[in-house]
This record gives C-alpha cells, structure tokens and sequence, in this order.
C-alpha cells in the first residue's frame, strides 16, 4: 500500500541524488533473461558520467554480452553465482568482485534465485604509455580495511590497483557508530555509492539526509560530502570514483 501522500526520502538535484528502494522501478537489459535489473545512476540523470545497476536473479536467470567500449566493475551484493569472462570460469559468492576491461565478453548463470549483483559501467578512457588493464577477480574479504587518515573506527578497503592504467577506483568503507569523514570533502571526482549495511546520516551540498542500507547515491563534481555512521551497528557502503585522468577539456 503506498505511504500516505507519496512520500519517499528519495529526491534528485543537480549535484546529487538520494534514491531509495522505496521507489526503484524495474525494467529489461538486453542480453539477461529471468532477472529483474534497476538502473539506478545513469547519464539521462543529466549529471552522471557513468552507470550504476542492481540485477537480481530469479529462478534460471542468466546474463551475456561484451562491455564494448566500456569498463565494468561487478559486485555481489548477496547469494552466489557462476560467470565464465574472457573466456575463463569462475565461482561467485556473496562479497566477489569482478573488473573487466573494455571488449570482453562475460556471461552470468547458475545463481542462486534472490542473488544480487551490483554494476558500475564507464566508459574507458585509455592513456598513453600505460599498460592495458586485464581482468580482475577478488573477494572483499580478503582485502584488508586500512584506517582512513589514521582513525581506526574509519576503515577503507580499496578493491582496485590504485595504478594510473585504472580510470576508476571502487571502495568499501566501513565505520564503527559515531565514527565520521573527518571533513567535509569537495572534489572533482563523481560518486556512485550503495549502501550495504547500518544506517547514518549523509550530507549532501547543503543538505542532510539520512540514509540505511539499500540507499543509493549519486554524487557530482564539487559537491560538497560528509557522513556520519549512527545506531548500535557499524555502517559499511561500497562506492565508485572516477580517478586518475584530466579534467574534461584539459
């Protein structure tokens, strides 16, 4: 039954977007059958110079194509599935990761019905004298927290060479309740974050929201982010930044 009046916390500005679950709407990609797929952070934002999706498996889902001119970096959110990219196998479970390169083919099946994925997708921007990035497999478990700026109740997993052949970075940061960014950050780099666990409270250019696990959020050059993890548990989201080259027109 819908909320009295229409109301969700999501809200979509100029220099970012807070979207709940609440208000996800579910559509078809090409090439996935049996999978309900919400894209979540995409350019028609008029804002985002990147992609980020939610596909969940149902019963015999499966998903195949090539990235193309793209770069994409996937994410098991829960459950366990199998996937053979650049023509290599391999297992997936919850906490997984993959990056793959522009130009490789990737098929996905064999999952676990309810099994979620997360998807960043970049366009890729080359650079000269760099070596070609290859595929890339892990598992955020074995990727150690490291304290961000020397607070140990702040920790940041960085799950991708943090190498200029790279143009995106993807991270986990996780924090103990009342740990905080030390500062309110302002950068040129964009974000596309989702929450994984805990709740808190966002600041968002002026605005202050607050925001628990399944939150997305899209944030633009130059908007001004800080968090706050609040309640009896710790608060963990995974993001994306687009990292290691000039500014557009430079």
């Amino acid at each position: 039954m819908p909320d009295l009046f229409g109301f969700t916390r999501t809200v979509i500005k100029s220099r970012y977007a807070l979207i709940t679950p609440d208000s996800f709407v579910p559509g078809h990609l090409p090439g996935w059958q049996n999978v309900v797929a919400v894209v979540n952070i995409s350019p028609e934002m008029q804002g985002p110079r990147f992609a980020q999706l939610q596909i969940t498996f149902n019963h015999n889902g499966n998903g195949a194509g090539n990235t193309g001119a793209n770069e994409h970096f996937i994410y098991v959110i829960e459950g366990r599935c199998g996937a053979k990219l650049g023509g290599k196998k391999f297992k997936l479970i919850a906490g997984s990761y993959v990056y793959l390169p522009p130009e490789t083919d990737f098929q996905f099946g064999g999952a676990v019905g309810g099994t979620r994925l997360l998807v960043f997708q970049k366009r890729f921007q080359p650079l000269a004298d760099t070596k070609k990035t290859g595929i890339i497999a892990g598992h955020a478990g074995d990727v150690k927290g490291r304290p961000f700026l020397g607070n140990p109740d702040a920790r940041l997993q960085v799950l991708l060479p943090d190498h200029p052949a790279f143009d995106m970075a993807v991270n986990i940061f996780t924090y103990q309740p009342g740990a905080t960014l030390p500062f309110v950050e302002t950068h040129v780099m964009e974000h596309g974050l989702l929450m994984l666990r805990g709740q808190g409270v966002y600041r968002l250019d002026e605005d202050h929201h607050p925001v628990q696990a399944g939150d997305v959020i899209w944030m633009g050059s130059y908007c001004p982010q800080w968090f706050v993890a609040m309640g009896g548990t710790p608060a963990s989201y995974i993001y994306y930044k687009d990292v290691n080259r000039a500014p557009a027109g430079q």
